[in-house]
């Protein structure tokens, strides 16, 4: 706010002297200008009532007898000639001497408007192109944008993050170090230089580093990756370089570099060779990385969701030598997490956050945050004073899914197909020894989906198995199959199914090594091209021969996976017409309706 009004002032300064100028240097009266010959017949006429001649401008201004103004140029000698041959008494006649002043004081009102101009522009350009860390103005771009905290009573700690016992213990040895750096260098221990956080978005990378500032009580600065590479050349080497001064006076202290795989990408790479710009940087980071001493106390911190993309020299012994993996946490983890989130909202006596975590497996942190957040929105929007059990599983619902959209319009036909589509999932799923549980069945709209039959996993896998995979298969295409077997017709409400059918067999084949005819040979490198794009850069060591081999045993898995989910739906169907009914009368099923109707059809 306070930068927007700092604006403010700059633009009402420069439109101020610009009013300035154009009052000061536009000074000829508003009357209307009219010729010689004009005058010349207004004078002679008797309609002129005074006139004030200005001798140095060849300037006459008047005032007409009907209190018209006007201005007129003519020579001096000509306006002699003028009045002397018609000589009015009843005319005012006055003359404005030539200005003394010489040439310099005529010029330097305008130089000074000029200068006051010029200072205008170059503050104003201060404040627009200043950086971070009270590094202001438009000579400083090669300062560091790095922002440093200093400890303070509101800092995050260890037990502010939750669900990640392990990571915690890694960087406890950090945080002992920062505290008592002299027990490990009597010792001759090197602590490692850099640690690498790497993990998928939200799982809490950058809170970890937060939390190791604030238990080690030190400075804590913190930059981004992009805030490196500008659009000047040397800008970024720059930057690294102030950085690592301003931690070596501040030491011991911590550097944060969050999404470091911006500036860290690896050298060379791409059709162009790459950024010379961003590589002029990581070869900075680099050098400064490996130029520190084991006793001075700057702990590198980095984090990032791409570690496949990072170059290999940041990732060797002395740079980043120590890389943590920060998971999605389990059922455990994902308890704690909970309680963390719910500890200051107000929660129902029905509320069991164990339940809430087993049916919410692969939430990371962040996701659990929202679903608790979503979850005090519902409250409020339902006029309660505190959260209970059913707006914490709407808002799961709402966070997987999306939003009910229970006010659109939906034909007889389309709900008919919907259910027995969604029943086909539910019977199969219910049916088949590996697949998860029936959570919810729903034929509300939501989002994209015209329906969802939402599973409920018993435990987190650590494994996932062939069997598991076929049923997963199976339950997907039973959808389809129900349209195909009831209606007689087929949608399109099945892609998002058959896609990940297909994806689910083609990963079998070629990732997983479980195909009987093919064997357990890996297909590809298991990553893309990240440099030339997914598409361009997908990277094929198989011949057309195997190609061919691959395209029909993932044909040949989802075809027996098709025929399976048939054949069940035909054992089972006095059952699917039961559950798709019900859906139509209520429109959504829990999983102890549903099991009532599975065992008593």
């Amino acid at each position: 706010m306070k930068k927007y009004s700092t604006l403010t002032t700059y633009v009402l300064v420069s439109v101020f002297v610009v009013i300035t100028a154009l009052f000061i240097f536009n000074t000829v009266d508003t009357g209307q200008n009219i010729p010689y010959n004009e005058f010349q017949q207004k004078w002679i006429g008797d309609e002129v009532k005074s006139i004030n001649v200005k001798e140095d401008k060849m300037l006459v201004e008047g005032v007409l007898t009907n209190g018209q103004t006007f201005n007129t140029y003519v020579p001096i000698d000509t306006l002699n000639i003028l009045m002397k041959d018609n000589f009015k008494s009843n005319v005012k006649v006055s003359f404005q001497p030539p200005s003394n002043m010489g040439v310099w004081m005529q010029i330097l009102p305008m130089l000074f408007i000029l200068i006051i101009c010029l200072v205008v522009f170059f503050v104003f350009m201060q404040q627009t192109q200043g950086g971070g860390g009270g590094n202001r103005g438009v000579m400083n771009f090669g300062k560091s944008r790095a922002k440093m905290a200093l400890p303070d009573n509101k800092k995050v700690t260890f037990k502010d993050v939750a669900g990640a016992d392990e990571e915690k213990t890694e960087l406890a040895e950090i945080v002992d170090f920062l505290k008592q750096p002299d027990r490990y260098i009597e010792m001759g221990a090197r602590i490692p230089k850099g640690v690498l956080l790497v993990g998928p978005p939200g799982t809490g990378k950058t809170l970890l580093a937060k939390a190791i500032a604030g238990e080690a009580g030190v400075p804590f600065f913190t930059i981004s990756g992009s805030d490196f590479v500008e659009m000047f050349v040397g800008v970024g080497a720059s930057r690294v370089r102030d950085m690592f001064e301003q931690a070596k006076k501040n030491q011991p202290c911590i550097v944060f570099i969050d999404e470091i795989d911006a500036v860290g990408r690896q050298r060379g790479a791409g059709y162009g060779g790459g950024h010379d710009e961003r590589e002029q940087t990581l070869n900075q980071l680099l050098v400064e990385m490996d130029g520190f001493g084991v006793n001075e106390g700057i702990i590198m911190i980095a984090a990032t969701n791409r570690p496949d993309v990072l170059d290999p020299a940041l990732l060797r012994p002395g740079r980043f030598d120590r890389q943590i993996v920060v998971g999605a946490p389990d059922v455990k983890g994902r308890e704690e997490i909970l309680v963390v989130h719910t500890k200051n909202k107000p929660i129902g006596d029905d509320v069991d956050l164990r339940v809430l975590a087993k049916i919410t497996p692969g939430f990371t942190g962040a996701d659990i945050e929202n679903l608790t957040n979503e979850a005090a929105l519902l409250a409020v929007r339902r006029d309660k004073r505190q959260i209970n059990m059913p707006e914490l599983e709407d808002a799961m619902t709402r966070v997987t899914v999306g939003t009910e959209k229970k006010s659109r319009v939906i034909s007889a036909a389309d709900k008919r197909i919907t259910a027995y589509h969604e029943a086909g999932h539910a019977i199969i799923m219910r049916v088949l020894p590996n697949a998860d549980p029936v959570h919810e069945i729903s034929i509300i709209p939501r989002g994209m989906a015209a329906g969802y039959t939402m599973p409920l996993p018993t435990d987190d896998r650590s494994h996932i198995s062939k069997s598991y995979l076929l049923d997963e298969m199976v339950s997907l295409l039973g959808g389809r199959a129900a349209e195909k077997l009831v209606i007689g017709d087929i949608s399109a409400g099945a892609k998002n199914d058959i896609d990940r059918t297909s994806n689910i067999a083609r990963k079998m084949v070629m990732e997983y090594g479980m195909s009987d005819k093919i064997g357990p040979i890996s297909f590809g490198t298991g990553h893309d091209e990240v440099f030339l794009g997914r598409d361009l850069g997908k990277e094929r060591n198989f011949s057309e021969e195997i190609s061919a081999e691959i395209d029909a045993e993932v044909k040949m898995f989802i075809d027996n996976a098709y025929v399976q989910a048939e054949k069940i739906l035909k054992e089972n169907m006095n059952r699917l017409h039961r559950v798709a009914e019900a859906l139509i009368e209520k429109e959504k099923l829990q999983a102890d309706e549903f099991e009532e109707i599975f065992q008593n059809s």
